[in-house]
């Protein structure tokens, strides 16, 4: 019997931080399936489409807060009013460590909270 394949939605306008997420996920040797958008509206529409066409939900999402378009604290309350995926965990990657960034997201049931690191061997840690 197979292991269970992982499905990942990285939201992260960064190229290089969506590259050192990457690499870091690469290390860890885990099978995911990524998917990767660069702002909030399409982080909302994917969660959307899910919904109303069945389509995937991702198991994970790795969401950083500064995004354009929307941002992320709105991406997340609507992935927990989504019907299909609402469930999914999810991981804050953000430059800001400040606690009322942090306590905004608390409340609508994140797995973690991460501050960008300055360089790729932190992101591995």
């Amino acid at each position: 019997m197979g292991s269970k394949r992982y499905t990942a939605l990285i939201v992260e306008d960064s190229k290089t931080d969506l590259f050192l997420i990457r690499e870091a996920i690469e290390s860890v040797g885990v099978e995911v399936k990524l998917h990767v958008v660069q702002n909030g509206e399409a982080a909302i529409q994917f969660f959307e489409t899910a919904d109303v066409d069945d389509g995937e939900c991702p198991d994970l999402v790795i969401l950083d807060l500064n995004l354009p378009k929307k941002s992320g604290n709105e991406v997340l309350r609507h992935l927990r009013a989504n019907r299909r995926c609402s469930k999914a965990k999810v991981l804050i990657v953000s430059s800001s460590n400040a606690p009322l960034d942090r306590r905004s997201v608390e409340d609508l049931g994140i797995a973690g909270y991460f501050t960008k690191p300055s360089g790729y061997a932190e992101y591995s840690a």
